[in-house]
């Protein structure tokens, strides 16, 4: 016998599983646009940087035209300052604050929370990535190749998101807030610096190179690479990018702490 809508004789009812991960997805996409810092830094930045070092050309690239091989790279520089970046920060924080801790007195669970701000991460990079490739196209006169893929495209996307995403929440699930900012940080300077994003890998010492190439900073900018035609088989970098991704969210849904 059930009484009033989402009410049991045994009292509430919980919601289903995916009711619960679009909520938390709403939530987390509506503090987003109230983060003016934040939108800067994931929205503007990226253009700033791809406009910039395509107009001055100062850096060695691969391609004949700069902003060839800087595209790819500001799309993974948009991903990761997103996904590692933004989101691990944001959730330390939460867990300082207590926002976490109150999450936790509800049904959600620690895999709705995690699915939750990873969609709402990836509703945010889908419009990073028009606004890159508008900016492109626009004000740098990029055409794209036509060995172009959608399919590629989609697939480095989810797979960078799932990879960056996973280890901003593992990470802010685990470390105190003020840790987690230095440690962000720092991963995505080095991520810039060893991610193939304004300098090709094969410029690095050759122990550099080596370590670049097992991160998925590089394995990203590769796959979008691939993806616009600029380069022939992007399996090894989606592959890399999909164990650094089931490994990074894996353990983030199993270790998390509220608070």
């Amino acid at each position: 016998m059930s009484g009033p809508r989402g009410l049991s004789a045994t009292g509430p009812r919980a919601a289903p599983r995916w009711q619960a991960t679009l909520a938390m997805t709403a939530a987390e996409l509506r503090l987003a646009l109230r983060r003016g810092e934040t939108l800067v830094a994931t929205a503007i930045l990226p253009v700033v940087v791809l406009v910039f070092f395509a107009s001055v050309g100062i850096l060695p690239t691969t391609t004949a035209r700069s902003v060839d091989f800087l595209l790819p790279g500001a799309i993974a520089f948009a991903i990761i300052a997103t996904s590692l970046v933004s989101l691990g920060i944001t959730t330390a924080y939460d867990r300082f604050y207590g926002v976490l801790k109150r999450l936790g007195g509800s049904p959600l669970s620690r895999a709705e929370l995690v699915a939750g701000k990873m969609l709402a991460v990836l509703v945010v990079e889908i419009v990073q990535v028009a606004l890159l490739v508008g900016a492109a196209t626009v004000l740098l006169g990029w055409t794209a190749s036509p060995g172009a893929s959608v399919g590629t495209a989609l697939a480095a996307l989810l797979l960078g998101t799932l990879a960056f995403a996973g280890l901003g929440l593992l990470l802010a699930g685990s470390l105190r807030a003020e840790t987690m900012l230095a440690v962000a940080n720092g991963l995505f300077v080095a991520s810039l610096l060893l991610g193939g994003i304004v300098l090709p890998i094969d410029h690095l010492p050759a122990p550099l190179a080596a370590l670049a190439g097992a991160l998925p900073a590089a394995a990203l900018s590769d796959a979008f690479r691939v993806a616009l035609g600029l380069s022939g088989d992007g399996t090894g970098a989606l592959i890399l990018l999909a164990g650094w991704g089931l490994g990074a969210t894996g353990l983030a849904a199993l270790t998390f702490r509220w608070e």
